[in-house]
């Protein structure tokens, strides 16, 4: 089975633009997760996929695979889905399994990639998964940048949003809550059958990806992560994970092998 990374990742990010050159202690944020990605040994392929020259250019100085897209989509899971379709055609060979890892998670763990993949491999019936780890305070919780997830007995996704779910208004006791994680595998003709589908209103509402394939119907299996991660929407966000980073062992690994 022939499992790949793709990183989207692009300029003009709307809460923070430049974000994936933004320096973390020497690296940039693109490099970081590329990087920690290239670490998992169950990716065949990793590629960064972006539609921005200023991002290629430094994934060329630094042997980061990288893939053009064009520059209309604004969604990360359907620029995943043409650089899958351009990486395929570098390689030579179909890819059975894209691991789509969002550009602005520089504190991934390897391991999180593996975790998120083995349910499809356990049941060819599942299409997409998400991971998802457990909320850690209130002000995260309040956070529109955290995307939080809903699931039903079976952790299938119920909904998602950047409100606070479920409501705290009624609930006596403490109820577990959780923010979804962006590494999500999709099986290749899943990600296929995203990209042709239509926005609907909730994803555009939500700004969150996989409400898109809610909204038509389709499951999304959950994950529950024993590993966190902080992602980086805002340079308030680039200073925490900068001292977390300096502190992470697996940043002294990057170039082994090289």
């Amino acid at each position: 089975m022939v499992i790949a990374g793709i990183i989207p990742a692009r300029m003009a990010s709307t809460r923070f633009p430049g974000k994936p050159l933004a320096d973390i202690c020497g690296v940039p944020l693109v490099g970081h997760v590329y990087f920690r990605s290239r670490m998992n040994k169950t990716l065949k392929y990793v590629y960064v996929a972006t539609c921005d020259k200023e991002i290629e250019d430094y994934c060329l100085k630094n042997g980061i695979k990288v893939v053009m897209t064009k520059d209309t989509h604004t969604r990360a899971s359907d620029r995943a889905a043409e650089a899958m379709l351009n990486i395929e055609r570098e390689v030579g060979e179909k890819i059975d399994i894209v691991v789509m890892i969002q550009g602005d998670e520089p504190m991934l763990n390897p391991k999180m990639i593996d975790l998120a993949i083995r349910p499809m491999l356990e049941d060819s019936a599942i299409l997409v998964v998400n991971l998802m780890v457990e909320i850690e305070s209130a002000k995260e919780q309040e956070d529109a940048n955290v995307v939080k997830v809903v699931v039903d007995k079976d952790n299938h996704a119920l909904y998602f949003s950047r409100e606070p779910i479920p409501s705290a208004k009624k609930v006596k006791g403490p109820v577990a809550r959780y923010k979804q994680i962006p590494i999500i595998p999709f099986r290749r003709d899943s990600l296929i059958m995203f990209n042709n589908l239509a926005p609907k209103p909730l994803e555009i509402i939500e700004s969150v990806d996989m409400l898109r394939l809610l909204e038509h119907g389709q499951k999304v299996k959950m994950v529950l992560s024993q590993f966190n991660t902080y992602g980086v929407d805002t340079p308030q966000d680039l200073k925490r994970v900068e001292k977390l980073i300096k502190a992470d062992p697996l940043t002294a690994r990057y170039w082994e092998g090289k």
